[in-house]
């Protein structure tokens, strides 16, 4: 799983209907976004917790939507998606983010939110074998082996029926883990309990799970750290991470029984894969997609913005739906240059009708599908 990274526009928005009816659109239709209200004066601070596969392109939208909004400090802490959504349950963020999106019953034990995915990427299994002069591939059933502790080595039957005629170092597989609750850790074991039947009735899937084996890290600049300094280590974060620390990764088999590296084409390929789901709930998993699905590679995944939709000023909740719009529209250019996949025209679409549930003065009901 290698890949190349994402780059940066500047967004001015302009008065309320102006600035934000004539928002571009990267890879939509139309997008107006015109019930999101202009900030003005001293619209403060704004909050956010949660993904670090999204820390990356965050940071990046931060900086572009600061420089047209001076009156607007925006701070994010990248502190795993499990975090963000504690934080989130404290009323002490503004927004959170997380790579695994909560179903009905999560969401009774937080104030009404909308849920709305702004980016979407590959998580990349990275490993530390120098030695080998090839690019590993691992099927997902050989990894759902070597994270439940029963392949040890690199030499393991599996490991070179995945890899024919190649000559594998004779190193121990050091495993590595998210230790904090994690999205990423649950587009994993989505995957992986899809896969793996043996998985998913031992260990299943969710931000946190019970470990066999391995090392636990916090955040995926942790597993990083460990992958980066273990010979023979092995560990999944999202591609920015690998790519920006030079380390190796992984070609997973697919349904369609190809050898596919993460990329965010690979990932869009998913995305389309399931656009008839997606239409009717923008919280389904893209993993494992099915055999039509060629190119896609099999552990991709959704971040979502979680927004509650009564802010208590309606400043900040202006300068948050201003954010917001820019992100998964013109923001949707940096992203992709730093190699996350841009969201499809039909879910900026339903980003916009999710958008329009924030700050409004009435009842809603809660989000069950893309609503």
């Amino acid at each position: 799983m290698s890949g190349n990274r994402f780059v940066n526009t500047r967004l001015l928005f302009g008065s309320l209907v102006l600035g934000l009816l004539t928002l571009p659109a990267c890879n939509s239709g139309s997008k107006s976004f015109s019930n999101a209200p202009q900030a003005g004066g001293n619209s403060g601070s704004l909050v956010g917790a949660g993904s670090t596969f999204v820390y990356p392109v965050m940071t990046r939208w931060i900086s572009d939507f600061q420089s047209s909004h001076s009156d607007v400090q925006i701070n994010y802490q990248s502190i795993g998606s499990g975090g963000g959504i504690q934080q989130l349950k404290k009323n002490l963020v503004d927004f959170g983010a997380s790579d695994a999106p909560l179903d009905d019953l999560q969401l009774k034990g937080l104030p009404a939110l909308v849920q709305i995915p702004e980016s979407a990427g590959p998580v990349c299994i990275t490993y530390n074998l120098p030695e080998l002069k090839v690019p590993l591939k691992l099927s997902g059933t050989t990894l759902a082996g070597i994270y439940l502790g029963k392949i040890k080595s690199w030499q393991d039957p599996a490991v070179k029926t995945d890899n024919p005629g190649v000559n594998l170092p004779a190193h121990d597989i050091v495993v590595a883990h998210r230790s904090d609750g994690s999205g990423t850790t649950n587009i994993f074991t989505t995957c992986l309990a899809k896969i793996s039947p043996e998985w998913q009735n031992q260990v299943g899937k969710g931000v946190s799970v019970n470990w066999p084996t391995g090392l636990g890290s916090k955040g995926s600049e942790g597993v990083t750290g460990v992958v980066k300094q273990t010979p023979g280590g092995i560990g999944y974060v999202e591609l920015t991470y690998a790519t920006e620390n030079r380390l190796l990764v992984v070609s997973v088999m697919n349904q369609a029984g190809s050898w596919v590296q993460p990329t965010a084409a690979g990932t869009t390929a998913a995305i389309n894969a399931f656009a008839a789901e997606l239409a009717k709930d923008v919280r389904t998993h893209i993993v494992d997609p099915p055999a039509s699905a060629k190119d896609a590679y099999p552990i991709s995944g959704l971040t979502f913005l979680l927004v509650p939709k009564q802010g208590k000023d309606p400043k900040k909740t202006g300068a948050l739906k201003q954010f917001i719009a820019y992100m998964v529209t013109q923001g949707q250019t940096q992203a992709q240059s730093m190699d996350y996949a841009p969201i499809s025209a039909s879910l900026q679409q339903q980003d916009e009708n999710l958008l329009s549930q924030v700050g409004e003065p009435h009842n809603l009901p809660r989000q069950n599908s893309a609503a």
